[in-house]
C-alpha cells in the first residue's frame, strides 16, 4: 500500500512538472526562436492528438451505464427488484443467427418459437443513450416468420418467491423500441404446488419505457406453497420487424392499504 501511494505521488509530481513546462513554453511562444517553436508545435500536435483520443474514449465510456448496474426507478415500498443478467453483463459472442427454439441466452433466459425455418437473429448491444439505466440491450431481428408464436421466457430468481403474498403487486417495466407497430403480451406464471397461476397483460403500443402491473389479489395463489415464477414475453405477428429491449426490470411491492 505504501509503495502504491509513493508511486502515485511520483506520477503526480511528474505530471505537474510536465504541465509547468508546457505552460512556460506557451508563455514564451511569441518570442521563442522559430526553429524551437516549430519543434514544440510538432510535439504539441502529437500530444493533442493523443489527448483528444483519450478524451473521446473516456467521454464515451464514462457516459455508458456501468456494467452490472442495478439503477432503477422503483415504486414506493418495493421489497424486491431485479434486472436479469442479460441486461447487466456481457453475453459471450457477438450474436446468434437462425436462432432455434429453446436457445438459451445465458442464465434463465430462452427463446421459443415454432418456425420451420428460423429467420430470427439476436444480438446483445451496449446501451449508449444518456437515458439508459441498463448497461446492455437485446435486439431481435425477425425476417420471414412462418410460425404461430415467438416468445422470450425468463426464469425469476428464488428471491422473487420468498415471502410472496396475494397482497403483492409485481411490476414489469421495459424500455423497448420496434421498427413497426407490434402487439406484445407479458404473462406472469407462478407455480404453487401442482398448480400454476397466470396473469396476462398487453404492453402499451408505443416505444419508450412502458410498464404493467400484475395484481396477485386476483389469483388463487397458495402463499404457503409458492415454488417458482417465470415471465413470458409474447410477440404477435413479428415478421419483418426489429425489436430492441433496452431494459427489463421486475419489482415487487405490497398494495397500499385503504
Amino acid at each position: 500500500m505504501a509503495a502504491s501511494r509513493a508511486g502515485r505521488a511520483v506520477a503526480w509530481a511528474v505530471q505537474r512538472r510536465a504541465l509547468a513546462r508546457w505552460g512556460r513554453r506557451a508563455a514564451r511562444a511569441d518570442s521563442a526562436p522559430l526553429s524551437e517553436l516549430r519543434r514544440q508545435a510538432a510535439e504539441a500536435q502529437a500530444l493533442r492528438a493523443a489527448l483528444e483520443r483519450l478524451l473521446l474514449e473516456a467521454g464515451t465510456r464514462l457516459a455508458l451505464p456501468r456494467i452490472g448496474a442495478e439503477a432503477a426507478v422503483l415504486p414506493a415500498g418495493t421489497d424486491w427488484h431485479w434486472r436479469p443478467p442479460f441486461w447487466r453483463g456481457p453475453f459471450p459472442g457477438t450474436g446468434l443467427a437462425a436462432v432455434e427454439s429453446q436457445t438459451r441466452l445465458g442464465d434463465g433466459l430462452a427463446v421459443f418459437h415454432d418456425c420451420r425455418d428460423s429467420a430470427l437473429t439476436l444480438r446483445q448491444l451496449r446501451n449508449r443513450s444518456e437515458d439508459d439505466l441498463a448497461p446492455f440491450a437485446l435486439r431481435l431481428d425477425v425476417l420471414d416468420f412462418d410460425g404461430s408464436f415467438l416468445s422470450l421466457a425468463l426464469d425469476l430468481p428464488p428471491e422473487s418467491c420468498a415471502g410472496l403474498q396475494k397482497r403483492h403487486l409485481v411490476r414489469l417495466e421495459l424500455a423497448l423500441e420496434t421498427e413497426r407497430p407490434l402487439e406484445i403480451f407479458a404473462r406472469l406464471n407462478i407455480r404453487h404446488g401442482p398448480n400454476v397461476e397466470q396473469q396476462v397483460h398487453e404492453l402499451p403500443a408505443r416505444s419508450g419505457r412502458v410498464a404493467v402491473e400484475f395484481d396477485l389479489a386476483y389469483t388463487r395463489l397458495n402463499e404457503k406453497r409458492v415454488e417458482a415464477a417465470w415471465l413470458d414475453l409474447i410477440f404477435d405477428r413479428p415478421a419483418m420487424n426489429q425489436i430492441v429491449l433496452s431494459d427489463l426490470v421486475l419489482a415487487r411491492y405490497p398494495r397500499a392499504e385503504v
